[in-house]
């Protein structure tokens, strides 16, 4: 591939003249964003990138614009007469006690619990029946709640904490030691770790994974070679040993260490990109021996449960699309030596293990059910639980008396509950208190049809006894990709929206996990199409049954699932009212340039893989499809400065193709968060203010002047 950067000519500013024609209540004019050609040649075909500028995101320029974008855009947020109103009955039902469940450290039990609307929610300890105290209050790391706390991980005596922390929302981490009796910082913090786990060799150590400071901006330039590192207590970070990831051989994207309940073994995963990977073991009692390879292949994703002395148990998906559970003896661990434990069924499998039992949580048409093993393979029971929705948990360690889990669904917060493994019985361990009935609303799967005859399960809840009469504002949330399967969840923040009489619908696209490997691959590469044909076909379906219509119809999706907006709306731009792009993967044939991207490729492919590829990309890349001349749907792209992981130039060149390529009077902003990166780690405040942005500007666009559960409420036209 070869790059032209071409003369900058005077007659390149541009703006976009449309405010001049503009009928809207509030008249736009969008910043202008100077065009920039660079011109790219795949196999022979030149492409011209006009905003390649905007990915350099330590630039003036580019720091320039952004603050103009933020300016317009909120500027037109602050006049929705019912924002603020929005915001208010956010911060009303998100104002509850969030409670964790308890886990024993050490002479200590911990738990994580948030007041109401604390920014983040604090860890606390108790010793036996004592007073509870706080043992660590991330609320306290920044003064604007930027700073979160990641993973926190014990030693094996529970004496020392190492824990992690994400500054401004970025993927780059700092782990600190502390001592855990007197909260005493006990080294140096380490640094420049990212997408890290903190596992513990006894109470010497831990292993932890992280790339080279890359060259050029941290937040965007690309990383591709992860290592797992062995920091031992009281030593620098500078003589860390690297364990994995050093030599050429050793060369993945994606590479994570953990060690084995009774401190034998490490078990080490090396992946090149998002589905795929190699197994290892070492033996930790025999310092000097090498690495035993398990598996030294990319054709499935196999991953460590729990061992017997020399006995493992595996799960994964090799020559098995909906999982299934193995075991080997360790000395001798290739697949050709695997014994089926738990087999493959025609559900997707994802096992847990705790108080000497193993749990099979099944995902039916996206709905939980649990099946309990004991450890030769013999069921003991199905779980009964609590009602149609999902449930997690069911995990702990093997001398564990008693296990909790998760139940909620579309329209049930979620609640923890206490679980008996001998008895098999459950009681509620806590629910919360929230001002919110859910027996006022109803929540049902459907199957509709998509364009190639593929049945798609779509789950839509709303309050009860709504009119079908096409009026109806409704948010259809997709994402589908990278095997992720959307099951039902309940969400604070969609409960405002389905209080104002708003549907809520979230189909199972293809590229998701509902239905194991097959449904995953159907959606990836040559075959994504398939995904926005399943998402533009849950529109169709809500529109001819009446739930809505166009006029009252968004879309809605983030990271993968902004990518998912980005295309059904420049495909279908009839099809909607707004578009809701977050944080979404929108320049195709770029992506892979950043970061860790490349690891995304056998989801989507490259544009350097070969000229078939190519095209299909540009096919479908939003950023390249944007049409001199059409008539977008009202547009709110949202996206974090920090974001190391989707990076937000994304965001930027889209915005940009958007305002200066449309058509017509519907607004397309971009609103972009500072000191905020893909999403974990967010605090409540910028949570809160987001989204109500994002409600508002919705029903705003779909002509409601006020708010839709009041009495006066009246649409435009």
């Amino acid at each position: 591939m070869k790059k032209i950067i071409l003369p900058i000519l005077a007659g390149l500013l541009v703006v976009s003249c449309k405010q001049e024609e503009s009928k809207t209540k509030t008249a736009l004019n969008y910043p202008k964003t100077e065009k920039v050609p660079v011109v790219d040649t795949y196999f022979e075909q030149d492409v011209t990138d006009n905003y390649r500028w905007l990915e350099d995101d330590r630039s003036k320029k580019t720091e320039e614009w952004v603050k103009a974008e933020n300016e317009v855009t909120f500027d037109y947020l602050s006049k929705i007469p019912y924002r603020n109103e929005l915001k208010n009955r956010l911060s009303e039902l998100l104002n509850y006690e969030k409670l964790s469940v308890p886990f024993e450290r050490g002479d200590y039990t911990y738990f994580y619990k948030n007041d109401g609307l604390q920014n983040h929610s604090v860890m606390y300890r108790e010793k036996g029946n004592g007073e509870k105290e706080v043992f660590l209050d991330p609320n306290t790391f920044s003064k604007d709640g930027t700073t979160s706390l990641s993973n926190v991980s014990f030693s094996k005596n529970g004496k020392i904490v190492a824990y992690s922390i994400s500054e401004g929302g970025s993927d780059w981490r700092k782990i600190i030691i502390m001592d855990v009796d007197t909260k005493e910082i006990k080294e140096d913090t380490l640094v420049d770790v990212k997408f890290s786990g903190i596992s513990w060799k006894a109470n010497e150590g831990f292993y932890y994974s992280s790339y080279d400071k890359p060259k050029g901006s941290e937040l965007s330039a690309k990383t591709d070679q992860h290592k797992l590192y062995y920091h031992k207590l009281g030593t620098a970070q500078k003589t860390d040993k690297v364990i994995f990831g050093a030599t050429p051989e050793e060369k993945h994207r994606y590479v994570g260490g953990g060690v084995t309940e009774d401190d034998q073994y490490l078990i080490v995963s090396a992946s090149k990109s998002t589905s795929g990977n190699r197994l290892f073991v070492k033996d930790l009692s025999k310092p000097d021996s090498d690495f035993i390879t398990i598996l030294d292949h990319f054709d499935s994703t196999t991953y460590y449960i729990e061992n017997e002395g020399t006995k493992f148990f595996f799960g994964t998906n090799l020559n098995a699309p909906n999982q299934k559970v193995v075991t080997v003896d360790i000395t001798n661990p290739t697949p050709e030596n695997w014994k089926d434990f738990i087999p493959e069924t025609e559900n997707v499998l994802r096992p847990s293990t705790g108080s000497g039992y193993f749990f099979a949580s099944y995902m039916v048409d996206a709905i939980s059910k649990v099946l309990q093993y004991d450890y030769n393979g013999k069921l003991v029971r199905e779980i009964k639980l609590p009602g149609i929705g999902s449930a997690g948990g069911f995990g702990g360690e093997k001398d564990d008396k008693e296990l909790y889990f998760s139940f909620a669904n579309y329209k049930t917060p979620r609640s923890f509950y206490k679980f008996n493994p001998k008895e098999g019985t459950s009681e509620m361990y806590w629910k919360p208190s929230i001002t919110f009935n859910p027996d006022e609303y109803e929540s049902k799967q459907v199957f509709y049809t998509s364009k190639d005859g593929t049945k798609v399960p779509m789950i839509i809840t709303h309050k009860k006894g709504i009119e079908l009469n096409g009026k109806n504002p409704t948010i259809l949330y997709g994402y589908g990709g990278f095997n992720i399967s959307l099951t039902p969840t309940f969400s604070t923040t969609n409960a405002v929206w389905m209080e104002q009489g708003g549907i809520f619908a979230v189909p199972n696209l293809r590229g998701g996990g509902e239905y194991g490997k097959k449904w995953h691959v159907a959606g990836t590469k040559m075959q994504k199409q398939n995904v926005f044909d399943d998402f533009i076909a849950a529109a169709e379906f809500l529109i001819k049954s009446k739930y809505t219509s166009s006029d009252f119809l968004a879309i809605r999706g983030g990271s993968n699932g902004g990518l998912l907006v980005g295309a059904t709306m420049t495909q279908r731009p009839d099809l909607m009212k707004v578009a809701l792009p977050a944080v979404g993967v929108l320049d195709m044939l770029r992506y892979h340039t950043f970061t860790a991207g490349a690891g995304w490729a056998y989801d989507y492919g490259t544009a350097q893989d070969n000229k078939e590829m190519f095209e299909y990309l540009k096919g479908y890349s939003p950023v390249h499809n944007v049409k001199e001349g059409v008539e977008y749907p009202a547009t709110l792209v949202t996206t974090g400065d920090h974001d190391d992981r989707v990076v937000p130039a994304h965001s930027f060149k889209f915005a940009a193709e958007l305002q200066d390529k449309h058509k017509g009077d519907n607004p397309v902003l971009i609103r972009i968060e500072t000191d905020a990166g893909h999403g974990a780690g967010t605090s409540l405040t910028k949570t809160i203010e987001q989204t109500a942005d994002i409600f508002g500007f919705t029903l705003y666009n779909m002509g409601f002047e006020t708010l839709p559960y009041t009495p006066k409420t009246k649409i435009k036209g």
